[in-house]
């Protein structure tokens, strides 16, 4: 069901990642593409590309899905001058089916800033928390303590290393498993953050990039099935566009970025509009250190395949 509920009281501050880049992108494209058409941002989070693109393309009406209920209420609030033209729904967007063909489907991957900056959701390694890692808690499954709690020690090393790409998975893995056995469940994410710091030589621990990174980016893929759902939604998100409607997707890390780029490659009713990922400019990586990583590709659904679905 559309959700239509405001909530001003909500702390969830949302600054969109390479927000000008994608509206420049969307201004080259013919006119006719935003004029009494839909568009669907499928990470709606607090809302900021959404606001962005209301404003810049007054034909359009938007879309916006989220699991995470808190997202909605803020995003329900920041759009609240454009209600006419929002529809909220609470769903993951791998499970959505527009009623019919709109003219963009954007995607921005991951965790917003305020999931990693609000301690009680269990994602942050620097704010400690209860280990949870669950985008949609009220939907149940299984959290990061229970997730580390029920893997032997060897599907534990090749879920850091295979999720997390990090090369000391074997110790770091040990190193879970033999403090669970030995002090039952860590306390919260600042207890294994510390765990795995301990893994790294001293010096190593100092680096700008927190030891417990890619450990920690692991456990919240596996927890969400964040790669699994990528993977239906660039299987399906083409067939919900319009002739010459663009699919923009914003990652931010390798293991995101490659199956954008295969599947933008290999996916025959799509045309890529970028040959090479958009990044964010030196001054919105200063001014937003989290646009660092971040990805932009863009594709267009080829109008010849517009009517012949496979």
């Amino acid at each position: 069901m559309p959700d239509h509920s405001l909530s001003s009281g909500v702390a969830f501050s949302h600054v969109p990642v390479l927000a000008e880049t994608l509206l420049q992108i969307l201004s080259e494209q013919p006119p006719f593409l935003w004029q009494n058409t839909a568009v669907i941002d499928a990470t709606l989070g607090g809302g900021g590309h959404s606001e962005l693109i209301l404003e810049r393309c007054p034909g359009v009406h938007l879309i916006g899905l989220d699991q995470d209920p808190t997202a909605r209420a803020a995003a329900a609030s920041r759009l609240e001058p454009f209600l006419e033209r929002v529809q909220i729904v609470p769903v993951n967007f791998a499970a959505f089916e527009p009623q019919e063909p709109v003219s963009l489907v954007l995607a921005d991957l991951g965790v917003s800033s305020p999931q990693l900056d609000v301690a009680s959701r269990g994602f942050s390694f620097r704010l400690d928390g209860p280990l949870d890692m669950r985008m949609n808690p009220a939907a149940g499954g299984e959290t990061a303590a229970e997730l580390i709690e029920r893997l032997d020690v060897n599907a534990l090393a090749d879920l850091i290393y295979a999720f997390g790409e990090e090369r000391l998975s074997r110790r770091i893995a040990r190193r879970i498993k033999a403090d669970l056995e030995a002090e039952g469940a860590y306390a919260g994410t600042a207890a294994l953050a510390y765990a795995v710091a301990g893994c790294y030589p001293p010096k190593a621990r100092r680096g700008r990039i927190h030891p417990a990174t890619r450990t920690f980016q692991a456990l919240r893929i596996a927890v969400n099935d964040e790669l699994g759902v990528l993977d239906r939604l660039l299987q399906i998100a083409p067939g919900w566009l319009k002739p010459d409607g663009l699919l923009a997707i914003i990652s931010f890390h390798s293991l995101e970025d490659r199956r954008v780029k295969t599947a933008f490659l290999q996916e025959e009713r799509l045309e890529r509009v970028t040959r090479k990922p958009l990044m964010a400019s030196e001054q919105e990586q200063a001014d937003n250190p989290r646009s660092r990583s971040a990805k932009l590709r863009i594709a267009r659904r080829r109008p010849d395949t517009a009517r012949s679905e496979p």
